[in-house]
Order: C-alpha cells, then sequence, then structure tokens
C-alpha cells in the first residue's frame, strides 16, 4: 500500500482528496497549520472512511519540522495543497502569500528530490491572467499574474521546472484547477474557512444561514452576458478524485513528461448573478445581494478547455452547478447545527 503526504490535508479541497485517496486504497499522511480550516474536518475524514490518517500539525516553513516527517513515514507521493489562498487578501498582505508559499514549496521540494518522490502541485487558472482567448488550454499563454496570489501559482510552477531540470529523476504534476465548490455528500466536510470568507461560495452560505447580512457582487460592469465575472466552476469532489489519478500516473510510471500541466475545470462559464439564481433555485432561498464597485485582482471572465485532462488522465468532471451549490447549502446546514 503507497503512502501520499497530504500538505494542507485538512482544508477544504485537501480534505475531500484525502477522502478520496483513502477510498482509492493509499494510506495517507496529512500535515496542516490549521491556519485556515479547524480539526473539524480531520473528523469528517475519519467519519466518511473509517480511517485515523497521521496527522501533524505544523508549518511548513520550519525545515526541521519537514524533515522529521519524511525521516518518520515512508512517502511514495505528495500532494501539496498547503498554501494561503486568497486573491483580496494577497493584494493587500503580498508578503504574507510569498513567504508562506515559496517557503513550504521549496522545503518540501528538497525532501522530495532528494527522495526522487513525485508531487502534485496545486496550482491554479490564475496562472493564465485575463486570458486573450476562451476557453483557456493548458497551451494558452501565462500572461501577468493580476493578483499576488496568481503570482505564487506561476513562480510556483517556475520554481518546480527549474528543479526538474535540474534533477531529472524527479517527476511532477501541476493541477490548474478552476473554481472548486461544493461539499461531500455526507455533509461532514466542506468548505470551512476562518473569519470573514474571501471567496464568493462560502460567503453566500452564510448569508443564506442569517451569519452574514448581506453578499457583495464586485461590479456589473465587465463585458459579460449580465455584467458579472464569469468562472468555471467545479465540484470539489471532481477536483479530489483528479488528484488521485495524477499520483496513480506518476507512481505507475504512466508520465509522459517529467513535468505535465493539466487544467481541471468543468468547461462551462457561469455568472456570478447565474450562480446565485441556481442556489435560489435549487435551494428554495431568496439571497440578500448587492452590486459594489469591482474588487482588485478579479479577472473579467475565464473557463476551461479540459480536453487535455480528459483524453490524457482519464477523468471527466462528472457534477453540475445545481449538484454543487446544492452540497454545499446541506454542509452550510450541518455546519449550522454543529455550531
Amino acid at each position: 500500500m503507497k503512502t501520499v503526504l497530504v500538505t494542507g490535508g485538512v482544508g477544504y479541497i485537501g480534505s475531500h482528496t484525502s477522502v478520496a485517496l483513502i477510498e482509492s486504497g493509499y494510506d495517507i499522511v496529512i500535515v496542516d497549520d490549521l491556519s485556515n480550516t479547524r480539526l473539524d474536518l480531520l473528523e469528517g475524514i475519519k467519519k466518511i472512511t473509517g480511517k485515523d490518517p497521521k496527522f501533524y500539525e505544523g508549518d511548513l516553513k520550519d525545515e526541521k519540522l519537514v524533515a522529521k516527517i519524511f525521516n518518520e513515514n515512508q512517502i511514495d507521493a505528495i500532494i501539496h495543497f498547503a498554501a494561503s489562498k486568497a486573491v483580496g487578501e494577497s493584494v493587500t498582505e503580498p508578503l504574507k502569500y510569498y513567504k508562506n508559499n515559496f517557503l513550504s514549496l521549496v522545503n518540501l521540494l528538497e525532501q522530495a528530490v532528494s527522495a526522487s518522490i513525485p508531487l502534485v502541485f496545486s496550482s491554479s487558472c490564475t496562472v493564465y491572467g485575463t486570458p486573450d482567448l476562451l476557453p483557456v488550454t493548458e497551451q494558452t499563454p501565462v500572461k501577468p499574474a493580476q493578483s499576488p496570489y496568481g503570482n505564487t501559482k506561476q513562480v510556483g510552477e517556475e520554481i518546480i521546472v527549474d528543479t526538474i531540470a535540474a534533477n531529472p529523476n524527479f517527476k511532477a504534476i501541476s493541477l490548474r484547477y478552476f473554481n472548486p465548490i461544493g461539499a461531500h455528500e455526507s455533509s461532514h466536510i466542506g468548505e470551512l474557512p476562518l473569519g470573514v470568507p474571501n471567496n464568493l461560495v462560502p460567503y453566500l452560505l452564510q448569508v443564506a444561514a442569517g451569519e452574514r447580512e448581506c453578499l457583495s457582487v464586485f461590479g456589473d460592469d465587465y463585458n459579460t452576458p449580465d455584467g458579472t465575472c464569469i468562472r468555471d466552476y467545479i465540484h470539489v469532489v471532481d477536483l479530489a478524485e483528479a488528484h488521485v489519478v495524477a499520483v496513480k500516473r506518476m507512481l505507475d510510471g504512466l508520465s509522459k513528461e517529467p513535468y505535465e500541466v493539466f487544467n481541471l475545470g468543468t468547461g462551462q462559464g457561469n455568472s456570478v448573478l447565474e450562480l446565485i439564481k441556481v442556489f435560489e433555485e435549487v435551494n428554495g432561498l431568496k439571497l440578500n445581494y448587492k452590486i459594489v464597485d469591482r474588487r482588485a485582482g478579479d479577472v473579467e471572465q475565464i473557463y476551461a478547455d479540459t480536453t487535455f485532462a480528459n483524453e490524457e488522465l482519464g477523468w471527466k468532471s462528472r457534477f453540475e452547478l445545481p449538484d454543487m451549490l446544492r452540497s454545499a447549502w446541506n454542509w452550510q446546514k450541518n455546519l449550522s447545527k454543529l455550531g
């Protein structure tokens, strides 16, 4: 049985991927500093899988901790989620993002390279900046990032490419995801941001639950059909399953290049107002929202061409937007009951 190190494995995408890995027969080791999540999600992983994964609470900027994890475990592959990830916050706190996202990656790579342990890197569609053509493919030019967060993903990929160039036995896959939303069907895990949510859906959920007064829609004067930003929303469970496929690809020696990149999305764009409307329809609710000024760092519209991932990985998203928003609301209701 192979063992996968999941950094940020108690976070939103990390917890769902941890479940998918266990259900696919992997052992996992989780490290998380709990800076933007709670141990409730670790309990959720246990409830869903019946397994109690080994867990380290700590910061990957700590070289000694990283070395300790690798010394104490036989790690066969790494999935690296641990990073600061809010576009808006990165604009106001850029140094936090550069310090956290780069140091943690470099510390991990030092260990991975020395033992030729393959790595799946949690990248983002933000690396494309504002694309000239839609949908974006893996060959779409990487343009100047719209935010420090997006820049950390661009440079993170460059760090990996440079590392592979100097260490040809090392392999990695970058998964560029679009906008993950939704929750596990059990409602035991889902998105659990601490403090004020930076992302659309968790904020929307808190407004729907009466925990916040009003949802702000940032701008309605974009060059889109209804004036609001367009994104490619993907169910987090679909995303998690793609990480399992990527790990297996490298462990089975099926990579066609030492470094590969795949877009993960549905291939369909939905505007913010469309998302709100679908949420209201599938859950029988009315949301209190208002249009406000544009937000720094936001890209007008972006959605994926997922042909390469579909054909090369044999992976395809299964869930539609109503499924995503129904599962997200079920998670929020469960969260409200738990307090």
